[in-house]
């Protein structure tokens, strides 16, 4: 299967985007569903139909959803908030603040991106295209599985010995009620199916990211800083859509201002995107609403390509041997030297950048060995490594 997510700052058409490329795999004999995950819907609109929570056939070869969020928490959550409205009930906290409680910040989201596994694993589709919340909310939500998958392998199992040896003392003494083993299942299989997606969106083979920008400077700064932060996550990026673009025409009387710094920031895109393909869209005479109107915006943008074609293919991390040394370097344009910060835990490295933390566990060749320096250099994070502990030193 192929999958295509598009972000990109709020309001600069990616649903148009993502939605035309979906007409137009369609239209190549492509089994393509179009997954709207944002909470703020606007793909029905975009397609001129009705769809709702399970995928709805709209043409030949296409499919639109737009994913209940308040259902995929019900599906992946409902044990553990069960659980909790108990604990909560004995307290005797049943206000709406407390219920509001049951799901931390951002999960109901996430929940919804479980739905990009489910059709991986489904095999009914040969494309996937998804249309993804504003930029900084999708980067925040697709690097969670980083941190549950830390607490998995490294708490969860000591955690849940504890629970099992103390649960019976606590439901008599403090007349607690800790989770039954049907909620830490759930749980489990809950981080189990974030790892699964996560691997699937990483898999450079199968995923690719694509951002939508306008010509305009705040758009532009906001893709930087998207790009800096999937590159640090190990996202694919495999093009650029710059969209909404002023005719020539425009270049004069009313608009003219406009198309001048509009070509100014196009360059800029070229510019600070390469090798990255550049895809234009222009600003349509007509609403992008319906069918024909996307199937000619998507003739525009790709012409004879096929969407699904994997534009760009760059490596995030590679491993080095330079003048005797191993070196690590990760790809991370675009960000401050001095936003920059760098801490090893045995086998791990916590790279931070910015607002954004990754964790990176060492390849097998750099196990054992200590980061002895690190610098940043033309977009690009190089850490040094000393000779492996034990081994002999020459």
């Amino acid at each position: 299967m192929r999958i295509i997510i598009y972000t990109g700052k709020g309001g600069v058409g990616k649903t148009s985007v993502a939605a035309a490329t979906a007409v137009k795999l369609a239209k190549q004999g492509k089994r393509t569903l179009v997954l709207s995950t944002d909470a703020a819907h606007s793909l029905a609109d975009s397609l001129g139909t009705v769809i709702g929570p399970d995928p709805v056939p709209i043409s030949e070869n296409l499919w639109g959803q737009e994913v209940n969020s308040l259902r995929e928490t019900e599906r992946n959550w409902g044990a553990v908030q069960g659980w909790l409205t108990t604990l909560l009930d004995k307290a005797q906290l049943t206000d709406i603040t407390t219920e509001e409680m049951l799901v931390f910040p951002g999960m109901e989201e996430l929940f919804s991106l479980l739905q990009i596994k489910e059709h991986a694993m489904s095999g009914q589709f040969d494309v996937l295209v998804v249309d993804c919340a504003p930029t900084g909310e999708t980067l925040r939500l697709l690097s969670y599985p980083n941190v549950l998958n830390w607490w998995l392998e490294k708490i969860f199992p000591t955690e849940r010995k504890l629970i099992k040896l103390v649960r019976p003392v606590a439901k008599i003494v403090n007349k607690v009620e800790l989770p039954s083993d049907h909620v830490l299942d759930s749980v489990e299989q809950l981080a189990r199916g974030l790892e699964e997606m996560q691997r699937i969106v990483l898999d450079p083979e199968i995923t690719s990211v694509r951002i939508v920008v306008n010509p305009e400077k705040m758009v532009l700064a906001e893709a930087k800083r998207s790009f800096t932060y999937l590159n640090l996550f190990g996202f694919n990026t495999d093009a650029v859509i710059v969209n909404r673009v002023l005719p020539d025409e425009a270049g004069e009387g009313f608009f003219a201002h406009w198309r001048e710094l509009q070509r100014k920031y196009e360059n800029e895109i070229v510019e600070n995107f390469q090798p990255l393909p550049i895809l234009k869209a222009p600003m349509m005479p007509k609403e992008v609403i319906g069918l024909p109107v996307l199937e000619e915006l998507a003739d525009i943008v790709f012409g004879t390509e096929d969407p699904s074609a994997m534009f760009y293919q760059g490596r995030t991390e590679q491993i080095r041997e330079v003048d005797g040394e191993l070196h690590l370097e990760l790809m991370i344009p675009f960000v401050d030297k001095a936003a920059l910060d760098l801490t090893q835990t045995g086998d791990e490295l916590t790279v931070n950048a910015g607002d954004y933390k990754r964790k990176v566990i060492l390849p097998r060749v750099l196990m054992g060995r200590q980061v002895t320096g690190a610098k940043y250099v033309e977009d690009r994070l190089m850490i040094r490594f000393s000779a492996r502990e034990g081994a002999d030193q020459r």
